[in-house]
């Protein structure tokens, strides 16, 4: 059985972008659909949950104020991490993108007048979780992922 994923339509609507962002986050290579990728016009990009957790963890670095150079530096990084990186908590200065795993950290940053903003991956997941499971809720039976071919 083929793996489920999200349409176009529906990841913009549930990670809060616009169509033209997501198409050209996967045309550079930000956030590539990894159910299924585009293969010429008139096909269709599928992403799955985690794909939609990490567009989700970009839009909000985003509205955070980071540089796209930032982000795609800190989802390089984040890609590269043999364990998914769910405990942690990612905060910048502004210039520099900082993965924190304790509270303690956290403070330690704070105090030092370095941190500009902090997204918590762990809530992210559970938002999206929660999104997902309302939307399949107000679809009722009808509602269904696309599947991968």
């Amino acid at each position: 059985m083929a793996e489920q994923g999200y349409r176009v339509p529906e990841v913009t609507k549930i990670v809060g972008i616009s169509y033209r962002q997501l198409d050209y986050w996967a045309r550079t290579g930000l956030v590539r659909p990894s159910v299924k990728d585009a293969q010429g016009s008139g096909s269709q990009r599928l992403y799955s949950f985690e794909d939609l957790a990490l567009l989700k963890v970009i839009k909000r670095m985003i509205d955070s104020g980071v540089d796209l150079k930032s982000v795609r530096k800190a989802m390089k990084t984040l890609k590269t991490l043999d364990e998914p990186a769910l405990g942690a908590t990612l905060i910048s200065d502004g210039n520099r993108i900082y993965q924190v795993e304790s509270p303690e950290e956290v403070v330690d940053l704070v105090k030092g007048g370095q941190a500009v903003f902090a997204i918590a991956l762990d809530k992210i997941w559970t938002d999206l979780e929660g999104t997902l499971a309302k939307g399949s809720r107000k679809k009722g039976r009808g509602a269904r992922a696309a599947g991968g071919a």
